[in-house]
């Protein structure tokens, strides 16, 4: 997976021979089954044990009261009297990550804004309007920023000193699409003067600026923003309502204390996995795969599909360890066994692997439980999304102990799967009602032709692979990376190499907010997706690897999971 660390390269077949030759007296696999340094995740048995102080408030009195908020911030939308009214509402529940409550008032609000003639002088307003009408699938023009510039082309002077302007500019920017040079223009603009200027603001808007700096808000999981934007908006902020604010602060920790649950039950079953396979290379990663589970779909309704999504993913890691471990005649069989899905296989198999083998068979099993009579058809997707992230994880392996470096495109045809984009896909619609069709798991699987899933692999893959890069300065064992391929197909510097593949992720994110407009799937389906992609640029931001260290993140994922917030 593309969040998981690459296949550490192992000696060459004859090297290993020898090797096997000179300890005869010992288990010549275990000769180069050796695990690399990992660390040991942080958390131990931390959620098996804990609870926050919201746990002493029943879940239901805390439903019972956002149930009571939402009425009054519903009726807030019939109160609004004009275009920026609306915008203002709707973008501060985006930024306080309870939008999702108000879906039909909101794209009933926004069919109205669209529609309605506005003027505005205002670059702050021109710039919001654009922004959130791109975030809910409306196509506007980057024409409506020509009024800002100059008769030469270039932005009006006065702009560059206007820090709420320029920040409105570049999260708007931020949702640019392919062949769109004016917004290439105003990213670059904006970003120079925020930077000039970020050392010199006053809070709250210096925060802001610097959120956005790192990541773009339209780039950011949405709880991750509300974290910092409940403390945020107070009574000095235009918009201010003591409902809306309360909402999010009760809302946050009722959620909380369901995503605490979830993640006691997966610790649950993850200690009662290992325990079972016993393998002594697997890495503990249940809390990041929640995670990303989690960044997806954080809403309580989604809970079968966030569940079953983070085993998955849980899953897939151990199978990316036990290829990483496996001789590549062991990898070779493994990937066989898996693509026949026979239990009778497993005799096929290495001691080691065989309790593996059975488990992930019987865990498919209890996922295809969770199914409605209707649905059961899903259960074949999920299986195939596992078996193909299976074969990429051969060829990588294949690749790996050959010491052999692909071209970019082989590399990025391979690795957009084991960046574990496919598995999210399918994770995604298994859980979902109605909405999840047949032609929706078609399109999930089909990853050349779906633009979203895609893009998304592309982001993933580029941002791990830059951290990777960074990581093999230290370990030069690590397996080939696309900034490796790079630089051997162009003959560059490793400078140049990861420039490259940097743009190449911006170039994905075009494809993405293309895809809000194409509606060639429901937009919520590309918004859950897309959702992976914002956690990928959250946990690998500044080329740090919160997978193979989660230690880095540990403090963010603090905030989300362990954290209350006080009302």
């Amino acid at each position: 997976m593309s969040c998981i660390p690459r296949h550490t390269k192992l000696p060459p077949e004859e090297h290993r021979a020898d090797s096997c030759k000179q300890m005869a007296s010992m288990n010549c696999s275990a000769v180069y089954r050796m695990a690399p340094a990992f660390k040991a995740s942080p958390w131990g048995d931390f959620f098996l044990n804990h609870t926050t102080d919201s746990l002493l408030i029943s879940h239901e009195k805390m439903t019972e009261r956002v149930n009571k908020l939402k009425v009054v911030v519903s009726g807030l939308f019939g109160a609004c009297k004009n275009v920026m009214e609306k915008l203002n509402l709707v973008d501060t529940l985006q930024h306080l990550g309870i939008d999702h409550h108000f879906e039909e008032r909101i794209a009933a609000a926004l069919n109205s804004v669209h529609n309605s003639e506005f003027s505005s002088s205002s670059l702050h307003e021109v710039a919001l309007r654009f922004r959130v009408l791109r975030q809910h699938g409306f196509l506007v023009s980057a024409d409506v920023f020509n009024k800002f510039r100059n008769k030469d082309g270039n932005f009006v002077n006065d702009i560059a000193n206007d820090p709420k302007d320029l920040l409105s500019l570049y999260n708007a920017a931020n949702l640019i699409t392919h062949n769109e040079e004016p917004l290439e223009e105003a990213l670059l603009f904006a970003r120079h003067h925020l930077e000039l200027m970020k050392c010199n603001l006053k809070s709250p808007l210096a925060e802001q600026v610097g959120r956005a700096l790192k990541i773009p808000f339209p780039k950011n999981i949405k709880r991750e923003e509300a974290i910092s934007y409940i403390q945020e908006y107070n009574v000095h902020d235009e918009m201010y309502n003591a409902a809306i604010l309360e909402l999010a602060k009760v809302e946050f920790n009722c959620l909380q204390c369901v995503h605490q649950k979830e993640l006691k039950a997966i610790y649950m079953w993850w200690n009662d996995l290992s325990t079972d396979i016993k393998l002594d290379y697997a890495r503990d990663h249940v809390v990041v795969c929640y995670f990303w589970s989690y960044s997806c779909m954080y809403e309580e309704e989604y809970a079968r599909s966030r569940v079953v999504l983070a085993k998955l993913l849980m899953l897939a890691s151990l199978l990316d360890d036990t290829y990483e471990h496996a001789t590549l005649e062991e990898c070779r069989v493994l990937a066989k066994v898996i693509k026949r899905w026979d239990e009778k296989d497993v005799s096929l198999l290495p001691e080691y692997m065989k309790k593996y083998f059975i488990s992930v068979i019987r865990n498919f099993k209890e996922f295809g439980k969770e199914l409605e009579p209707h649905e059961m058809y899903r259960s074949a997707y999920i299986r195939k999304a596992f078996q193909n992230i299976s074969e990429c994880y051969l060829q990588e392996a294949e690749w790996s102990h050959r010491d052999y470096i692909p071209s970019l495109e082989d590399h990025v045809n391979v690795s957009t799967t084991t960046a574990g984009v496919e598995l999210v896909a399918v994770g995604v619609l298994f859980g979902m009602g109605d909405v999840a069709t047949n032609e929706l798991f078609e399109w999930a699987t089909a990853i050349r032709d779906s633009h979203a899933v895609k893009a998304c692999g592309k982001v993933t893959r580029f941002m791990d692979d830059l951290a990777d890069f960074k990581r093999e300065n230290l370990n030069k064992m690590d397996v080939a990376t696309t900034v490796d391929c790079y630089i051997k197909e162009n003959n560059v510097s490793s400078e140049v190499a990861q420039a490259k593949i940097m743009s190449l992720v911006d170039d994905a994110w075009k494809t993405l907010n293309q895809e809000l407009f194409e509606r060639r799937v429901p937009l919520q389906i590309i918004r859950r997706i897309t959702n992976f992609a914002r956690s990928m640029m959250l946990h690998y931001h500044d080329k740090r690897d919160g997978y193979a260290c989660s230690e880095e993140i540990k403090e963010l994922l603090k905030n989300h999971f362990v954290k209350d917030i006080a009302i």
